[in-house]
């Protein structure tokens, strides 16, 4: 019987590794299992752009039973890894959980949003890693314009128009930026609502933001935010959010119907459920090659690993998308090798840089030490995830999205019932 390799997880490092391996293995070599809870991966990057109607949702995920179609997909979640039995925990969507034994273990589960115990947290905020928050979030954005163009209560209105985003990284600084961008094309459609009645902030616990652009950019990014009208708060911390009532540790309060939390990841959980090697910040103990400390036959990368960088000794390869998508050669290689018994590789990369965009034709970046901003910066942004998103298919169809925008206003439209879709025939059920 053929080696079973198994993959946790169809995010970056699960899909692109699938992808490779199915691609070098040869006929009958290995069979190749993922597990993941969606059908699709999603190409986190573009969230910004979907969520503000840049781009078409559907674009910005690729099915896995596309382009995975030699491999076997399991859609549902792994719950515990037994390395000593050689066995996963699998519980699908719905039915009857069971184990699923492998000979190659790929750990590559990714990451979830690391939360703090704030009062009220949990009930009113939203994160930003899924299309599927994205999409939300840009309805929900749009309501709230409805709502206080539609109202006559003064509260309900600063409410409405009070718009809070906790974390000023990429993730946080991008979703506002062309949030806040979108809203004020927004405005255009409604005379009833004024440019300085929306209130936009960004709260960020350390000194700074941006700190991948390095810290000259990341002062520019500020001063641009904050001419944009975004009240940006450096160190400063979200203290409650309870019932929408925001304070914050400066002794500031007010009401706000929307909080984005982006205050950075943590390992996924599947992580702690194992008898894997762990360490303090709860990533799996990986060396160079990728393979698990003291582990035969196991391997991880992406967030969920702390993997050596050996451009820079000491230290680990940050939680990002270059990162993963890159450590993914290595690892579909070495896993070859171990079942070819050949020599495995290290994984090294040197730093390219960052990009960033803050809205339609604004953007910065740092790119081999060089710094751009503005327009430059914002089409450098395009043109560089343009070509890292995976399959022509979507490539494609992102380039189709962006040319129609030239042309064409984006759409301002929110469609609410996307998340309560049985809402409507409910009410309708229950008026006899």
């Amino acid at each position: 019987m053929s080696p079973r390799i198994l993959i946790l997880g169809g995010g970056y490092v699960g899909m692109y590794t699938a992808l490779r391996l199915q691609r070098k293995l040869r006929r009958g070599e290995a069979r190749v299992t993922v597990i993941d809870a969606d059908s699709y991966m999603t190409y986190q990057p573009f969230l910004p752009e979907a969520a503000a109607g840049n781009l078409e949702p559907r674009h910005v995920v690729v099915p896995l039973r596309r382009v995975l179609n030699r491999c076997t997909l399991l859609s549902g979640w792994a719950t515990a890894i037994d390395v000593a039995g050689r066995t996963v925990d699998f519980s699908p969507h719905r039915g009857e959980s069971r184990k699923i034994e492998y000979d190659v273990l790929i750990v590559a589960p990714g990451s979830v949003s690391r939360t703090l115990p704030i009062p009220g947290l949990a009930e009113c905020g939203i994160g930003f890693k899924t299309v599927e928050e994205a999409i939300h979030l840009r309805n929900h954005v749009l309501a709230q314009l409805e709502l206080a163009a539609s109202t006559t209560d003064q509260a309900v209105r600063r409410e409405a128009l009070t718009f809070v985003f906790v974390g000023a990284g990429f993730a946080g600084v991008e979703a506002l930026a062309e949030l806040e961008d979108m809203a004020h094309d927004a405005l255009r459609y409604y005379p009833e609502l004024k440019a300085d009645e929306l209130r936009w902030y960004l709260i960020e616990a350390t000194d700074r933001i941006l700190p991948e652009v390095g810290p000259e950019m990341g002062r520019w990014t500020l001063e641009q935010l904050r001419a944009r009208g975004i009240d940006v708060r450096l160190g400063t911390k979200l203290e409650s959010a309870k019932d929408g009532r925001i304070v914050l540790d400066d002794g500031t309060e007010f009401d706000a119907a929307t909080l984005v939390w982006t205050a950075g990841v943590k390992p996924h959980p599947i992580v702690r459920h194992s008898d894997l090697p762990i360490d303090a910040k709860g990533r799996v103990k990986a060396t160079s090659r990728l393979t698990v400390e003291g582990v035969d036959g196991v391997f991880a990368a992406g967030d969920c690993a702390a993997v050596p960088d050996l451009t820079n000794p000491g230290e680990y390869t940050a939680p990002n998308a270059q990162h993963a998508v890159r450590q993914t050669k290595v690892l579909a290689d070495n896993v070859l090798a171990h079942l070819r018994g050949g020599k495995m590789g290290d994984y090294r990369h040197a730093y390219a840089g960052s990009v960033a965009s803050l809205g339609l034709h604004k953007g910065v970046a740092q790119i081999y030490g060089r710094r751009l901003r503005g327009p430059l910066a914002w089409f450098v942004h395009r043109t560089y995830h343009l070509s890292r998103v995976p399959t022509v298919n979507r490539k494609v169809r992102v380039l189709i999205d962006w040319t129609l925008a030239l042309f064409f206003r984006r759409e301002i439209v929110a469609l609410g019932a996307l998340s309560e879709p049985r809402r409507e025939f409910e009410l309708a059920t229950r008026d006899k």
